[in-house]
């Protein structure tokens, strides 16, 4: 009971008062499963939330009925497994959430998750971009740097695409990174997205033993539940943390900034459509893209491995899509 009120406090702590909140319908598609409970759970918890609307291909309404004995404002509905059941909760939506998906078990990658999740998220962004073509999307569903490409492809064959309202969501990186590096400093996480070069007194092989922790950290949480499930919980904060950031933007708080992995102008001219970083939020979804800015050259060679897999990763969404229409 405490800890609910604990969490509900993060939340309250930045929101308005109750009459200059606007009504807000965030949908969560997957709501059922491992991250999707959690999440729908704190979305609940959040006063800038007024409706709740759940779905799964089993189980929405049940956890519906479950979240709608919680004592704050929101209405929850779960929605029918169906059809009509996907537009009736997509439809007004301003936020969709997509943690819809296969979590990942000992000895898989991100990529060996691709071939189940890259049906799925294809299908759900077809009814999304049916029932709510102006609404912000959130994909959780891995692999992210895939399965963006892949809503936007979807979204471009039915001409509503705007790339300004589409995200990966990429904060649970940032959140343990933070936490990775207060845990080796000694100090409190700050929940910004630093450079771990930054951090001068990190270097050497801590530097190398901490920057392998950050880029594997979902391998040791894989491990750790033995097979019976992977990050769900961090990743549902992580995602409840944007769509929060996204709402408080869009009610008109300036500033307000989250890393997030969405179609960028920064490397567009090595053929890559989309990258993650710093980015300013709006009413209107993407405000503004900030550059790396300056890095070392130890970070350099990390960008450059990255952006050699990023491209590929972009690439086998695109052309899933084309391959599967």
């Amino acid at each position: 009971m405490f800890a609910a009120r604990r969490t509900a406090s993060l939340f309250q702590k930045r929101a308005f008062s109750a009459s200059a909140i606007n009504a807000s319908k965030v949908s969560v598609l997957g709501a059922a499963g491992g991250i999707g409970q959690p999440l729908s759970l704190l979305l609940k918890l959040n006063p800038r939330v007024s409706e709740l609307a759940l779905y799964d291909i089993r189980g929405g309404p049940g956890v519906a009925a479950d979240l709608s004995h919680i004592n704050t404002n929101s209405t929850v509905t779960g929605y029918n497994p169906d059809a009509s059941g996907l537009r009736d909760c997509l439809e007004g939506s301003e936020i969709i959430l997509i943690p819809a998906g296969v979590p990942r078990k000992p000895g898989m990658t991100r990529d060996d998750l691709f071939n189940t999740n890259a049906s799925i998220v294809r299908d759900l962004a077809k009814a999304a971009a049916e029932a709510a073509p102006k609404a912000h999307v959130l994909v959780i569903a891995n692999p992210v740097n895939s399965t963006v490409p892949i809503v936007a492809e979807v979204y471009k064959a039915r001409n509503v695409y705007d790339p300004k309202r589409l995200f990966g969501v990429t904060t649970l990186d940032v959140v343990r990174a933070s936490r990775f590096i207060s845990q080796v400093q000694n100090t409190n996480p700050s929940g910004e997205a630093v450079p771990v070069s930054n951090h001068s007194s990190i270097a050497g092989q801590a530097r190398d033993a901490l920057v392998n922790r950050i880029q594997f950290g979902g391998d040791e949480v894989v491990k750790a539940k033995d097979g019976a499930g992977s990050a769900t919980l961090s990743m549902a904060m992580a995602g409840a943390r944007f769509a929060e950031s996204l709402l408080r933007a869009a009610q008109g708080e300036k500033g307000v900034i989250e890393p997030t992995f969405v179609d960028s102008p920064l490397y567009k001219d090595q053929g890559i459509d989309f990258f993650a970083s710093r980015v300013e939020l709006g009413p209107n979804g993407v405000e503004k893209i900030n550059s790396v800015g300056e890095i070392n050259e130890y970070e350099q060679g990390l960008l450059d491995a990255c952006l050699t897999d990023l491209k590929k990763n972009i690439q086998k969404g695109v052309d899933f899509v084309k391959a599967n229409p």
